[in-house]
């Protein structure tokens, strides 16, 4: 199979040929369009788009379908069942003769974020800066182009998680259908809008659009290209729960000279929980927690060999000698189930800081799983693990005669949208098409990886419907998704264009 796969990919210069054909057009139509492009990207980012504002997710719909009809679709929503639920954007395109259906996937949410530490700027007024700000880049007036510099950068909330997906799928769309190049498969478009809150509705909408939503594969937009800078295609994702951890120590704040080592400090022993959770060297410690772990098979483990090392440039970049899991590389250590701290709260710090022992600590923890792992199984080890380190364990707030007996309470509780990790053969047809289908946008060879370190519903898809996942991620590596200061260089954004015109335009096997 591995023969095959770079036969297909490397010796059919006629169908490259066509590929780039169509790039070559492609590349033309963003070139005469660029100001344009950027203006629709503007208005679309402007929008606040957390998902539980549902009054402003709503209008980020809208503007959706208003960018889905000006490129001639017939835009629709999908809803849920369950009330106050944002929809999912939906269009089709249907191509005569065509052998194959593809659903092209991102979405339009984002995460919530503190505007207080934006620098300089805020999430949703969109502006350009002349490169990162690690480089010290400098706030720019909005180009109209052409030309663009696409060193450039756009800083925005979802710059590149994920409206980067949402402009980059239907301006490729655009491209191809007023280039006159001939799309290869029907296409979906499904814009999800939950994503960042778990998706926990997803599998209700697809339930009730079963038919609808079917297809050959699932092509995923979302996530960065490799830290390379090469683009790559990636065939699983992990899956992701959750998790809030309270501590509770007296019922009022109490002053820390009076009462300190008097009165149990429920920060103290949050700290000292959460560092039973990990070794010195970075590994979980919770019992079980790699037990079912799906191991990689042979294609996978080439892939990952095959892959750019980057692990040194990167502790160059971020200032860290020394990283968690050694000497296991990144790529190794993302096909392993993980457990990170989200946050941690407790008292006050800075210029509100006090003398008191907290009522209360906090964590958000974040579990991160792969293959084989089941989200209420692992959530299960932690529990089991808070039990084993002497804490009495609820979903609730305590009693006082809990209070009263108890030495430690823990309340514990998962958040909404758990879902598992998946992953699909890299040797189907289908993937080795798309694999063949963004090696034709470029000369430097691409990294195909079995699965992403980041989490994606795919597991959510494919138990819902009898079809396969692949994510082609387009953004900067160095984007800051999740945090202050999101941004898209906007080559990236270019280059995803070209990609996504080529898996509109792929061969059919």
């Amino acid at each position: 199979m591995r023969l095959k796969a770079v036969g297909l990919i490397f010796l059919m210069p006629c169908i490259l040929f066509a590929q780039s054909s169509v790039q070559q057009k492609v590349r033309s139509f963003r070139q005469s369009n660029e100001g344009k492009i950027l203006q629709e990207f503007i208005g679309l980012l402007s929008i606040p788009n957390v998902a539980s504002d549902t009054k402003n997710i709503r209008l980020n719909a809208t503007s959706i379908m208003e960018m889905m009809r000006r490129r001639g679709l017939n835009p629709r929503l999908l809803e849920a069942k369950t009330s106050n639920v944002p929809p999912i954007v939906y269009a089709e395109w249907k191509t005569p003769g065509a052998k194959r259906t593809i659903d092209l996937y991102a979405h339009y949410d984002g995460q919530p974020t503190d505007p207080k530490q934006w620098t300089e700027t805020t999430p949703w007024q969109p502006v350009f800066r002349t490169a990162a700000l690690e480089a010290k880049g400098q706030i720019a007036a909005t180009p109209t182009g052409p030309p663009i510099n696409p060193e450039w950068r756009i800083y925005s909330r979802s710059a590149s998680d994920d409206k980067a997906g949402v402009m980059a799928i239907l301006t490729a769309f655009a491209a191809v259908k007023e280039t006159g190049s001939a799309f290869s498969s029907n296409i979906k478009f499904v814009f999800e809008s939950e994503e960042e809150a778990g998706s926990a509705h997803l599998g209700e909408i697809i339930q009730l659009n079963k038919e609808l939503l079917e297809a050959d594969a699932w092509i995923i937009c979302d996530g960065p290209v490799h830290q390379s800078g090469k683009k790559q295609v990636v065939f699983g994702a992990r899956g992701d729960l959750n998790v809030d951890v309270t501590i509770y120590g007296a019922k009022r704040p109490l002053h820390s000279g009076h009462y300190g080592n008097w009165a149990p400090n429920p920060a103290m022993r949050l700290a000292q929980l959460l560092a039973s959770m990990k070794d010195r060297e970075g590994r979980v410690t919770i019992a079980g927690w790699n037990d079912d772990v799906e191991p990689l098979g042979e294609l996978e483990l080439q892939a990952i060999n095959e892959a750019p090392q980057y692990d040194e440039e990167l502790k160059k970049q971020l200032g860290i000698s020394l990283t968690e899991g050694a000497p296991r590389s990144l790529l190794e250590l993302i096909n392993l189930p993980s457990m990170n701290i989200n946050g941690f709260a407790s008292g006050d710090v800075g210029a509100l800081a006090r003398n008191v022992i907290p009522t209360t600590a906090s964590a958000v923890l974040d579990l991160r799983l792969v293959k084989g792992n089941d989200h209420k199984r692992q959530f299960e080890r932690l529990v089991n693990h808070i039990r084993n380190q002497g804490y009495l364990v609820l979903d609730r707030e305590p009693t006082d005669d809990e209070r009263s007996k108890q030495v430690m309470i823990a309340k514990v509780t998962a958040r909404s949208g758990g879902y598992n990790a998946d992953r699909t053969k890299m040797d189907l047809p289908i993937a080795l098409s798309v694999v063949e289908a963004v090696q034709s946008t470029t000369s430097d060879k691409i990294v195909r990886l079995p699965t992403s370190g980041g989490s994606l519903p795919l597991s959510v898809i494919t138990q819902n419907l009898r079809t396969v996942t692949v994510s082609v991620p387009i953004a900067n590596y160095d984007n800051n998704q999740h945090a202050e200061n999101e941004n898209l260089r906007i080559q990236n954004l270019w280059d995803g264009i070209e990609t996504f015109a080529a898996l509109m335009t792929m061969r059919t096997p």
